[in-house]
């Protein structure tokens, strides 16, 4: 059977290239006898496996040497308890964004913890757009400010420019999963920056993090061992058994966009698919984006169609000829394409040919 083109938000499409050496190692991985699944993380073998994942992820994202790389487990919402937890011990104001799904559901779980400033909101308009962002919106005091930089579900994103890092002592928390590897940002713009796996970096079940490290040990008092990101930074991610398979099948994939050039040719490339798709949309008489146009994501790409019949019946012609996963959210409804960093040109193009047909025969 011939591969689809996989526009899913998550879990979705990885390199091919990846795929083909994985599927080489799967069974034996050098000369070790073994399968990267069986072999224990406290061995010699693996132990070179992760610390040279690490080594690539800081090279690539160009990570400070006062930061720590930590790969967990418990995906992004995990984050939403970690972050409060590890940071609001001593002040318990916060400033969060709430620009989509998972800005809110990071909220909810702050205000189990602290006292949550709700500082700008775009649901008025289902989250179509991010709010302008200045300094006096924010609490020059708080502990930390919260943002979500890519919105998977409604397609905006805050680029590097108009990260709200307004004041020195106010580390920016930024939830990074949808848009990580994909177009470049100023590591010391961040205090803390997580990251699920599944859009970019690779197989569902690890967490990057990358912490500050004046931000690591003081907890709060209730904080289980487990979420404690100095329990991480003292045992190099491996306190207990780490996702290794994932965090092996990462490490392929920073092999892949090092090969491809890094960051800024990531980002050439994405900016030239998104572009494409986008041009359609703007000159379609049939096809019509939902987000404004300076704050649309490289990443996510909703769309609608006249009718709600018209949505399904593009959905379902889509997938009968390989393109799947693309209907939209059940918030925003229409379609969805997702174009992380492993689709290639060709897939956009194919889909906006495909596009094409269905706006002339309907």
């Amino acid at each position: 059977m011939n591969r689809v083109y996989n526009f899913s938000a998550g879990p979705s499409m990885l390199p091919l290239e990846v795929l083909e050496r994985a599927q080489k190692e799967f069974v034996c991985y050098g000369d070790s006898g073994m399968s990267v699944m069986e072999m224990s993380h406290r061995s010699k073998v693996y132990d070179a496996i992760i610390k040279k994942a690490e080594a690539d992820l800081k090279q690539i994202m160009n990570v400070p040497d006062n930061y720590k790389i930590l790969f967990l487990q418990g995906g992004a919402s995990t984050q939403f308890a970690m972050v409060p937890m590890n940071l609001l011990k001593d002040n318990k104001d916060c400033d969060y964004v709430n620009t989509g799904q998972w800005s809110k559901k990071a909220i909810a779980e702050a205000k189990k913890y602290g006292n949550v400033n709700v500082v700008a909101s775009s649901e008025d308009k289902v989250f179509s757009y991010v709010p302008k962002l200045t300094p006096d919106m924010f609490n020059k005091n708080a502990a930390y400010c919260h943002v979500t930089l890519n919105n998977t579900i409604y397609g905006t994103h805050i680029p590097n420019d108009k990260v709200p890092n307004f004041f020195e002592n106010v580390p920016v928390v930024a939830d990074m999963s949808s848009n990580i590897l994909a177009e470049e940002y100023d590591i010391n713009k961040f205090g803390i920056i997580y990251a699920g796996a599944q859009k970019n970096l690779g197989p569902a079940g690890l967490t990057v993090a990358i912490v500050r490290e004046d931000l690591v040990n003081n907890p709060m008092d209730i904080t289980p061992t487990m979420l404690r990101y100095d329990t991480h930074v003292k045992a190099d991610s491996l306190y207990n058994t780490p996702p290794t398979y994932a965090i092996y099948f990462a490490g392929l994939v920073f092999e892949w966009i090092l090969e491809k050039g890094g960051i800024k040719e990531m980002q050439k490339i994405n900016e030239r698919k998104s572009k494409m798709l986008y041009d359609f949309l703007d000159n379609s008489k049939l096809f019509k984006g939902t987000v404004v146009k300076e704050d649309r994501s490289l990443m996510n790409i909703p769309f609608i169609l006249p009718t709600e019949e018209l949505n399904a019946k593009f959905i379902k012609e889509a997938t009968e000829n390989g393109f799947v996963n693309l209907k939209g959210h059940r918030t925003v409804g229409g379609m969805r394409a997702s174009i992380y960093n492993a689709m290639p040109v060709e897939g956009v193009e194919k889909l906006i040919d495909f596009m094409a047909n269905f706006e002339k025969n309907n």
